[in-house]
Order: structure tokens, then sequence, then C-alpha cells
């Protein structure tokens, strides 16, 4: 069996994406939000992937699978709007066009975690998993979990990629004062 992940999520995530914009969202006030609202994006939740694998492995199974969120069933929107729900925060979703923030230099996948552009990231195939039985929570429940982990003291594991994510406050600015909003 080959499994093909896509971004895992979850709590104990190591690597700090959903961390990190879980943490802005509880900072409040005008948060810069990238790309645009309805953009489509797959990530799984880490036990989905966990379930999948062993349920695989007890059936005896071969294959490759794709493990993904269904395409098209989950937005940067929704991301976002359940970091700010989960949080309790007054954060305010300020969209922020792709040009913009690529004129602005910010650094896509890191300074704002999840954001690509690419053609294809957030745009694979992962029907054939789903026919085998994967099933993926829905992200308002993965972003739910892993605010109760972190701000019930879970701490992720040290790794060097947490320090790699988010923008920095007065970047976060300059671009909020560049959409004169």
């Amino acid at each position: 069996m080959i499994l093909r992940p896509g971004v895992i999520l979850g709590p104990g995530e190591y690597v700090g994406r959903l961390p990190w914009w879980l943490t802005r969202a509880t900072r409040g006030g005008r948060m810069i939000t990238p790309g645009t609202p309805d953009r489509s994006i797959q990530p799984i939740d880490v036990r989905d992937v966990a379930a999948f694998a062993l349920d695989q492995a007890t059936a005896d199974r071969g294959g490759a699978y794709n493990c993904v969120a269904p395409t098209g069933r989950e937005t940067m929107s929704d991301l976002l709007t359940a970091c700010v729900l989960v949080t309790g925060g007054d954060a305010q979703l300020v969209w922020a066009p792709d040009k913009l923030l690529r004129d602005h230099g910010v650094q896509e996948w890191t300074e704002l975690p999840l954001w690509r552009t690419s053609s294809g990231v957030w745009s694979i195939d992962s029907t054939r998993a789903q026919a085998a039985g994967l099933e993926c929570r829905p992200l308002s429940e993965t972003v739910a979990d892993t605010w109760s982990w972190l701000s019930g003291g879970g701490a992720p594991v040290e790794h060097p990629r947490w320090a790699e994510h988010g923008i920095s406050p007065a970047k976060e600015a300059a671009l909020l004062a560049a959409l004169g909003r």
C-alpha cells in the first residue's frame, strides 16, 4: 500500500501551519488573508489518514491512494473563519489579492500558511481513496480540535519548520495599509 497524503493538519501538528493561523486569530483586529475566500483547499486531518492506513492494512489491501479532502469541499474562508470562531477572537478577515501579496514579497506556503497559487496544488483527486473507505472529517472539526489541543497545553514537537511560518506584524500592517482598509 502506498499512501500519498497532502497537507496533514490536526492536534499534535509539528509543522505549525494551522497553529499559526489559530494564534494569529487570537490577536484579533484586521487579519490579512490570502487570495480569495472561495479558493478550494484540501488539507486532511492526521486522524483520518491514520484511520485509513490502519483500515487498509487490516483489510490486507494494496494500492496507491491520494489522501486528501475531497476536491472543492473546503475553502480558505472555511479554514480561516473556523480559526476566528473557535478562538473567540475578534479578527476580521481582510482578503488580499494574490498579485498584491506577491508584489509585497509575501512567501507562499510559509508567510501565509497554506496559501499556494500554483494550479494543481489544491486539485488532487482522492476518489479512489474515498471509494476504498477514506473518510475526511470537516475542516472545522480539525480546527476546533487543534485549538482545543493547543489551548489545553498541547505543545508541538520541536521542529525547525515551526519557525518558518507566519508573516510579521509589520509586514501584515504594510499590506493592510496597501489595501486601504
